[in-house]
């Protein structure tokens, strides 16, 4: 498989490619990483050093070739003169720095008088030094021999006994230092590829042994089922794994409450739709069990019909809930005069009230900016509980603190008087079905999900609601609203 080219003209590797090495295991990947970086900085070193190595043995090499040429011009100029050169020319061959080296003396546009050039190469066409001129390595000139390997050139006039001009003519071929650097390099490379491989080795061993913590997290984590979400990670864990633990148990901790609760929850449902079933199948066997009156069969229907608006009712209330949970429902909201409608919803209870010798006391100013139809069903919903549970001959109190700016918030409460609550009936009154243990002895209308509404509706609306007994005896519903700007 190929890969192709991208817009840009870059290569785009297969789709299967990029995935892949997001599969690979941590460790494996991090090896190949480490390992990466190990071969960029040793490379780099001895890329480094080798380069260093060679700039250092150009230079001593320069040096030698000049002060080998200022060598001969000092005894030209003190001890010989152009006839003992041509005499004695085995003197300077056992001078050279090496076989290959070239060495000549030539009067200016002469040859070469004397001529120790081994592979014959050709002399470059350069200006001399000047006598009065010392030689520097700036002087020196590059060419190349037959074989590709450099030379380095430096021609210098001297002076020799008995007057005249002579040129030096030196040339050094660098075989022996391109063989060292050869060396050199083959060494820096195969040590690099070593010390790339052990990295990788001692790596993936030691990312072994430290990511054992992480596979013993790995099985504890597998071992936790629906049957044991009591069990937690381990809390002893490495600091980098610590903080990955301890939101992993706070994840199961909320887990484990709601799997809690949705057990519960489904209890709850089961038992609350198997009364009124239980109650449709049983009058309904007992009417069937001999020939009834037209009368017997309307008041059976009557009877059936009240207890299918019941399930009714909870179908209802469990699918607002359900539409109240989901995350992306908004509902539009608009101004409402607290008092006015506070006043509404006290007559409409009015009759039921004054039945269990309750009156409604009101106390309320301001606007609220909220969902007119959910705002009265949780008002509703609140006013209904009070009505149920509070004590004969008490007041309900409803009280509302708005502003005079429609987009405000606000907050409304509604207090009465009943049976003390314990602290953790008053934290599991919103919960769904959840009815007290009071409440369950006697015959009542309410089937758990009222105040569970209140809390869906004031979630819709960003706000809050909260349940406490300021006094004993005495308990208080709390509604605050945010201004509209900070609802949802």
């Amino acid at each position: 498989m190929s890969a192709g080219k991208s817009g840009l003209g870059l290569p785009t590797w297969p789709p299967r490619w990029r995935p892949s090495w997001r599969l690979r295991s941590l460790t494996a990947r991090i090896t190949l990483l480490f390992a990466a970086c190990v071969c960029v900085i040793v490379f780099t070193l001895g890329l480094f050093l080798y380069m260093s190595a060679r700039n250092a043995l150009e230079t001593n090499m320069d040096y030698a070739l000049v002060g080998r040429v200022e060598h001969f011009r000092t005894l030209l100029h003190q001890m010989y003169n152009v006839e003992q050169l041509e005499a004695h020319p085995a003197l300077f061959e056992t001078m050279l720095g090496a076989e290959h080296d070239v060495f000549m003396f030539r009067r200016p546009g002469q040859p070469a008088f004397i001529n120790i050039n081994p592979d014959g190469l050709k002399v470059p066409s350069v200006e001399p030094v000047p006598i009065t001129s010392a030689i520097g390595r700036s002087a020196l000139v590059d060419t190349l021999g037959p074989d590709g390997v450099k030379v380095r050139w430096v021609i210098a006039q001297a002076e020799p006994v008995g007057g005249g001009i002579v040129e030096i003519v030196a040339g050094h071929v660098m075989t022996q230092e391109v063989a060292l650097l050869a060396t050199y390099y083959h060494r820096v490379f195969l040590t690099g590829v070593i010390a790339v491989l052990a990295s990788a080795a001692l790596a993936y061993l030691v990312l072994s042994r430290g990511l054992r913590p992480l596979h013993a997290m790995s099985e504890r984590a597998a071992q936790i089922t629906p049957k044991q979400l009591t069990m937690r990670l381990p809390h002893d864990a490495p600091t980098e794994l610590r903080q990955m633990a301890e939101v992993f148990n706070a994840m199961l901790d909320r887990l484990a409450d709601g799997y809690e609760r949705l057990s519960q929850f489904s209890a709850d449902l089961a038992h609350e739709i198997r009364t009124p079933i239980g109650v449709l199948i049983g009058q309904t066997q007992v009417t069937l069990a001999q020939p009834r009156s037209m009368d017997e069969y309307q008041a059976l229907l009557d009877s059936n019909l009240e207890e299918f608006e019941r399930i009714g009712r909870i179908v209802e209330n469990i699918l607002f809930l359900a539409q109240a949970d989901h995350a992306g429902l908004t509902i539009d909201t608009a101004p409402l005069d607290l008092a006015r409608e506070l006043q509404t919803i006290a007559e409409y209870f009015e009759g039921i009230a004054q039945e269990r010798d309750l009156r409604f006391e009101i106390t309320a100013s301001g606007t609220v900016d909220a969902h007119a139809m959910l705002w009265r069903r949780a008002i509703s919903n609140l006013a209904v509980n009070a009505v149920r549970y509070a004590e004969p001959g008490t007041v309900i109190r409803l009280c509302a603190r708005g502003s005079s700016e429609a987009r405000a918030g606000a907050e409304i409460s509604i207090e009465n008087s009943g049976a003390v609550l314990a602290p953790g009936q008053l934290d599991r009154l919103f919960d769904r079905f959840y009815r007290g243990d009071a409440a369950r002895s006697v015959s009542t209308e309410s089937n758990g999900l009222g105040l569970a509404i209140v809390k869906a509706i004031m979630s819709l609306h960003g706000g809050s609601v909260e349940a406490i007994c300021p006094a004993a005896g005495l308990i208080r519903f709390t509604l605050r609203f945010p201004p509209a700007a900070a609802q949802p």
